[in-house]
């Protein structure tokens, strides 16, 4: 029954945050409703007993979001203090959220405690050696059987992530740019010029 309602509580919660991404004109709000479902569908995870896929959508997932979130902030124009003067009026739904986000770390941490066999789990013996963890079971499929769609998922993200590097250093006017390329090709002859001066007559 606790594991039925915690299941639809982190279910809801992850369904009405997709809303939200979509929903939300402004794109931080987006960013911020995106991080809320990626903590919820880890909770979901935690629940099936995947916990290793619960901290890589943790991990990797939010810290991804993050780095969105400053290509976000140096690609578009917004006006910093037009946002902030908003805060008054957000902070209560950034208060609920940060709420619900600390309600579901400790329904996930107290819930080992409250459970009514926790003692038996804890007296549990360890497992044989034989047997596979599912981290190791996930790896070993992972690492396998779908080795070159891992490859092909690798080098979608390295093109990925050179687009973004291309569009944030994008060529605009007005604006000047290091160019390796002449610092580098520079000699001495069209950089420094030595001038001979006369004794008493400098500045």
């Amino acid at each position: 029954m606790i594991a039925a309602l915690i299941f639809y509580m982190f279910a809801g919660l992850a369904v009405a945050a997709g809303v939200m991404v979509i929903s939300a004109r402004n794109p931080v709000h987006s960013v911020l409703f995106l991080i809320l479902a990626f903590f919820n569908a880890a909770g979901l995870f935690l629940l099936l007993g995947a916990e290793f896929l619960a901290m890589v959508l943790v991990v990797v997932y939010v810290g991804a979001v993050a780095v969105l979130f400053l290509f976000v902030v140096m690609m578009l124009d917004i006006n910093f203090l037009k946002l902030r003067e908003g805060v008054a009026q957000y902070l209560p739904i950034g208060a609920v959220i940060g709420l619900v986000l600390v309600v579901e770390l400790a329904v996930i941490f107290g819930g080992w405690a409250f459970a009514p066999d926790v003692e038996a789990l804890i007296k549990a013996p360890a497992p044989a050696a034989d047997q596979i963890t599912n981290t190791e079971a996930l790896g070993r499929l992972l690492y396998t059987d779908y080795a070159y769609l891992f490859q092909a998922s690798g080098l979608i993200l390295l093109v990925a992530m050179v687009g973004s590097i291309l569009l944030t250093h994008r060529r605009r006017p007005g604006v000047r740019k290091q160019v390796i390329a002449d610092q580098i090709a520079r000699t001495a002859k069209n950089s420094v010029e030595i001038v001979k001066v006369p004794t008493g007559g400098g500045i």
